[in-house]
């Protein structure tokens, strides 16, 4: 829909009723006029202003789907129009998505729509927002009877709908249907849930559970407006943080201190799923007091390939060449990914790159900056701080300044830019950060 296009009154229109009435008095106008039907009916018309309509609309509040009219025109100076029954959805009448963080915390706010469609990139959080939506509909005692799940692969609409339209004996009458993976489902039944979302069956809630659902298509802006939508994204990294504090008090009764937050998310990586198994493996060995501190996480979390993954990148910074490259061969040989392991070294290397950058940025404008500053607004968790600054001190500006390009560079070899064996690659690497630099203005 155009973005000049305007929302009319709710309910869609007392003052249009009655045939004649200019829509332009209540915030809308349209390109031409439009003769009286026998019928008020809601009609389908193309919002493209500036124009002037008069037509009838339903009593009721109703929203539309702008759709260019079918015409004929019966004489030179006239046109004729062809109006069929439907409802106007415009962009301000959706209603933003619900993160399903913020709907876990507190769910009895949401109450479940006759509609609703959970999406994102983060199966965890989908998965958990289902089964609260489960929960709200069918209560928690798992009626069976009344809930049904359906392939998004090869399910058809008229099977859901059959679902849905009959009356359950259990859930308090009401029929859960789930479509898992539906965005084939949705691909090609979307005119179907379309229509659907305008008129729902009473007897049942519908769940999508979608990966991808672009916000400008109309079933997402229909959904909006008239159900429920739940974004399953992974959140950015200092809402993850917040919310791995609060699902290990809610969900596994333990206390998690950001500073042992920050280092599980460190570790882990912004993988929900993985993220809750590491609370529980966490909670289960928490003392009598059910406090998880970092010197738990550092000897719990990720095992002994994510330490040793650790300690060949320390071994590096630090000058340590044939310990770094030791390490590297263990976790080759016990079946580690060339590829993964750049991807986990990375993220701590990319850092100390941004951090160079804001130094030598200062000091270009004359300005002073200290190493710890630059870290912390480089992303650098406060309990390896001060380990960092010294690291960054051993890379120095040089090399601290071409770290971008190394990784980029070692990136692109390992999914074939090189000939050169991926052991190699990484190899080069580690002799890349264990050289010796000059030392970064720490003033």
């Amino acid at each position: 829909m155009r973005q000049d296009e305007k929302r009319q009154n709710s309910p869609l229109c007392p003052g249009l009723m009655n045939t004649g009435t200019d829509a332009a008095s209540h915030g809308v106008s349209y390109r031409t006029r439009i003769p009286p039907v026998a019928e008020p009916v809601p009609v389908f018309i193309n919002l493209l202003p500036p124009c002037t309509v008069f037509a009838p609309f339903p009593p009721l509040p109703s929203v539309l789907y702008c759709e260019r009219p079918e015409t004929r025109r019966s004489s030179p100076s006239e046109k004729t129009y062809h109006y069929w029954p439907c409802e106007v959805y415009t962009d301000d009448m959706a209603e933003k998505p619900l993160h399903a963080i913020d709907y876990l915390a507190q769910p009895g706010k949401h109450a479940p729509k006759p509609v609703c469609a959970v999406f994102g990139d983060d199966s965890f959080l989908r998965r958990q927002a289902i089964l609260c939506l489960r929960a709200a509909v069918l209560g928690t005692d798992e009626s069976d009877f009344s809930f049904s799940t359906f392939d998004g692969r090869t399910a058809l609409f008229r099977d859901v709908h059959e679902e849905l339209s009959t009356v359950a004996m259990f859930g308090g009458g009401k029929r859960l249907a789930l479509v898992e993976g539906a965005d084939e489902f949705v691909s090609r039944h979307r005119q179907q849930l379309e229509d659907y979302v305008a008129k729902p069956a009473r007897s049942g809630v519908l769940i999508l559970d979608i990966e991808t659902f672009p916000s400008n298509t109309r079933l997402y802006k229909a959904i909006g407006a008239a159900g429920l939508l739940i974004d399953g994204s992974a959140p950015p990294a200092a809402k993850l943080v917040r919310w791995l504090a609060d699902w290990a008090q809610a969900t596994h009764h333990v206390q998690l201190s950001q500073a042992a937050a920050e280092m599980v998310v460190d570790l882990i990586g912004p993988e929900m799923g993985l993220l809750n198994q590491e609370l529980a493996k966490l909670a289960l060995m928490a003392g009598s007091d059910k406090k998880i501190t970092p010197e738990l996480v550092s000897r719990t979390v990720g095992g002994w390939r994510t330490k040793t993954i650790w300690e060949m990148l320390d071994a590096a910074l630090d000058g340590k060449t044939a310990a770094a490259m030791a390490q590297l061969d263990r976790l080759l040989a016990s079946g580690e990914q060339p590829v993964g392991l750049l991807g986990q070294i990375s993220a701590s290397l990319r850092r100390f790159a941004a951090a160079t950058r804001l130094v030598l940025r200062a000091e270009a404008s004359g300005r002073r900056i200290t190493l710890r500053d630059a870290l912390e607004r480089a992303g650098v968790r406060s309990f390896v701080l001060q380990k960092s600054e010294q690291q960054l001190k051993l890379i120095g500006r040089q090399r601290g300044a071409r770290l971008y390009g190394w990784l980029l560079q070692a990136d692109l070899d390992l999914k074939g830019d090189s000939a050169m064996p991926p052991r190699l690659i990484l190899e080069r690497l580690i002799i890349r950060l264990s050289a010796r630099g000059d030392a970064v203005n720490t003033r």
